[in-house]
């Protein structure tokens, strides 16, 4: 029992620390603007489909990519349903959230299975800036860093688990 307290102590330490990176008002406002960019993984549906505009040749893998990445995000939701974690409550939240629950968070994991998805397919500012918006929630004080983590997990292994059905519908398109 002491190893999950001690865990339960960094988390909140860890939100503590970079909720008050969010003090300084420029480093809150690309949380924040992250954070909204990343809501209901409205960023990485634009992008997929985006690459699947420009290009045509693999159009079939960017839907693919892009649905893996939906049907990610759609796991979490149901994930947080029974977890049922509450939000970081010791730190003043920058941003508003679509639910009260934490675990897993659903912006990582879109930004993880997007990350894999469409850094497979060559676009290599998506990991980078995945990696943004999953610090982002830490910033803004609404996600612990397990919930953070577990949902960058879970986005990669959906990613990873359709990696062969988004490859091998590109060959047929």
């Amino acid at each position: 029992m002491d190893d999950l307290d001690d865990l339960h102590d960094m988390d909140h330490r860890i939100v503590s620390a970079l909720r008050e990176c969010g003090t300084d008002p420029r480093v809150a406002g690309a949380a924040r603007a992250l954070s909204w960019a990343g809501e209901h993984a409205a960023l990485w549906l634009a992008a997929g489909l985006a690459g699947a505009a420009v290009d045509g040749r693999r159009r079939g893998a960017w839907l693919r990519g892009t649905a893996l990445t939906a049907g990610a995000h759609l796991v979490s939701m149901g994930v947080k349903r029974v977890v049922r974690r509450p939000r970081p409550a010791h730190v003043e939240p920058l941003v508003r959230t679509a639910g009260r629950h934490s675990f897993p968070s659903s912006h990582a994991t879109s930004a993880a299975a997007a990350a894999v998805a469409f850094g497979a397919l060559g676009a290599h500012a998506v990991p980078p800036l995945a990696g943004l918006v999953c610090v982002s929630r830490l910033v803004a004080g609404v996600h612990f860093p397990t919930d953070v983590a577990a949902g960058a997990a879970l986005g990669a292994l959906t990613a990873r688990l359709g990696a062969r059905w988004m490859r091998g519908g590109a060959h047929h398109d």
